[in-house]
This record gives C-alpha cells, sequence and structure tokens, in this order.
C-alpha cells in the first residue's frame, strides 16, 4: 500500500466538511470508509479542527494520563523541591521540553552511580517472550530499583510531583551510555498489544502511558532524541529532559522516537517509563 499523506486538499475538504455541520467523529468515519488509515485520519481531523475534534478514543485508551501541570502558561514549574524551567510544550501529541530538572551535581552522581552496573541494553523479544540484544539498540545500560538509594529516591519524588502521577506507577529509572555511532532507531515505548511477551509484562502495572528521558550530559556533537512523525529534534542538554505521553498502544499517538547517533563524545540519559498501575 502506497504512504497516506495528508495534503493540502485533504485539509481543504476537512475544513470545509466541519463549516458546514459535520461533526469530527463523522469526518473521520467518511475517511475510514474511504481507506484512509485511521492514524493518519486521526492525525488530519486533529490538524485542521485542532482543539475543536472531539473524537472519541479507540478502545484500549488510558482516561486520565501523567501531565505537569500547565495551566497557568507559566514558565516555572513547580516539582516540590526544585522549580524545573518550561522550554517547550506541545499539545499533540504531548510532548514537553524542561530545562533544569536535574541539578549538575545529580546528574553527574547518578552517572557514578550507574557505571558500575553497565551492560549492553537489550529491547524485548522480537519473537518470544523475554528480551535480547537488538542491532537497532547499540547503548550500554542498567536499572535503578525504585527509590534504591537517596539520590535516586529524591529524583523519583519530584519527577511524581511534576507529572502529577504515583511514585508506584513508575518503572525503576534506567540509566543508558551511547558512545560515538551509538543511536537507538526510532521506535515506540508501549508494549505491543499482539506481541507474546505483552500479557505478562501488563501483569507488572499495565501499560507504558509516558515516557521521560532526562540528559545527564550534553555531547559534544549528535545524540537528540528525535521523532520523525512530527518532525521534532530536541537537544541533549545537561540537566534537561523530554517528556511524552500516550493514551493507547497505537501509531497514532504520533510518539514514535529514536536516539540520533552520537557524533562525537558520550551522550548519557535517564528514562523514567510511567505505567497504568502500580508497578511492582
Amino acid at each position: 500500500m502506497s504512504q497516506q499523506v495528508i495534503t493540502t486538499e485533504l485539509c481543504d475538504w476537512i475544513s470545509e466538511q466541519s463549516r458546514v455541520g459535520h461533526p469530527a467523529e463523522s469526518i473521520l468515519a467518511a475517511m475510514l470508509g474511504s481507506g484512509w488509515d485511521e492514524s493518519v485520519a486521526r492525525q488530519a481531523v486533529a490538524r485542521v479542527l485542532g482543539q475543536s475534534a472531539t473524537l472519541t478514543a479507540p478502545p484500549g485508551a488510558t482516561a486520565g494520563l501523567p501531565e505537569p501541570d500547565l495551566s497557568r502558561f507559566a514558565p516555572v514549574v513547580d516539582a516540590g523541591d526544585r522549580n524545573v524551567k518550561i522550554v517547550m510544550a506541545m499539545r499533540q501529541p504531548r510532548v514537553v521540553v524542561f530545562s533544569e530538572l536535574l541539578s549538575h551535581e545529580e546528574c553527574d552522581g547518578i552517572i557514578a552511580l550507574g557505571t558500575k552496573r553497565l551492560a549492553r541494553s537489550e529491547t524485548v523479544a522480537t519473537g518470544a517472550d523475554g528480551s535480547e540484544v537488538n542491532a537497532a539498540r547499540t547503548s550500554e545500560g542498567m536499572f535503578f530499583e525504585r527509590c534504591e538509594n537517596d539520590l535516586i529516591r529524591t529524583v523519583e519524588a519530584r519527577i511524581a510531583t511534576l507529572l502529577r502521577w504515583p511514585l508506584d506507577h513508575g518503572e525503576g529509572l534506567q540509566v543508558l551510555r551511547y558512545r560515538p555511532g551509538a543511536e537507538y532507531q526510532p521506535h515506540y515505548d508501549y508494549f505491543d498489544p499482539g506481541h507474546v511477551s505483552t500479557p505478562n509484562i501488563l501483569k507488572r502495572g499495565g501499560q507504558r502511558v509516558a515516557t521521560l528521558v532526562i540528559y545527564l550530559n550534553t555531547p559534544t556533537a549528535g545524540g537528540s532524541t528525535i521523532f520523525p512523525d512530527i518532525g521534532l529534534d530536541v537537544a541533549p542538554v545537561k540537566g534537561n529532559a523530554v517528556f511524552f505521553s500516550y493514551d493507547r498502544p497505537h501509531p497514532s499517538t504520533q510518539t514514535l522516537h529514536g536516539g540520533s547517533p552520537v557524533i562525537e563524545g558520550e551522550k548519557w540519559v535517564a528514562t523514567k517509563w510511567l505505567r497504568q498501575g502500580v508497578f511492582n
């Protein structure tokens, strides 16, 4: 099947349908009936109609998501023990870039603790239960247990306050090191509903619903976090972080993302995945 593209003509048609009184759901249904992919159709309707598009969430959508308090459009958000600056915020998909989430000393401390336990990063196994080394992910990593020491406990409490999501609904913080040339090719963080491993994974807290990537250092060159579906690149700056959420395990969330190759120096990140329920 050829790739479906959101053209100016399509946007004009959606706009005209809305102008003459057709609700967003009817416009979406007409597009699906004409053979449009649901992900593309939803993106097109949301792009044209914006906040006025009241589309019913597909089956499996999560009601209520981790979300910083941006209601006042203030330049900083209270994260409990620290004020965190807002660099950028996007509604669809929900992407927020924070500045100074961690101090430089906290970044250095996490790197020092994580260095001793690094191993080649793995991903969910392609055709079986468990995990495996994958050529798409050329980093080294480790996981902290949730709240395993004072520094990690402080950072996790700050994240919980900032994103207004229970601390026990998060996986343990993962630390990754990318050497020159290392990358993580574009992927989704939710668990594929059709994968053989997913039922067992979901027993430990349900689906992932959001991701926070914290930059623990600033590489000399390269290493941005990329979002191919929306043409966004986030520069890795020490202490900063990028947050994004996804209400269902489906490409229509537009949360395809990856880590571009490090060109010079190293890149260190700490990733926090948030779940629907208590992760244990």
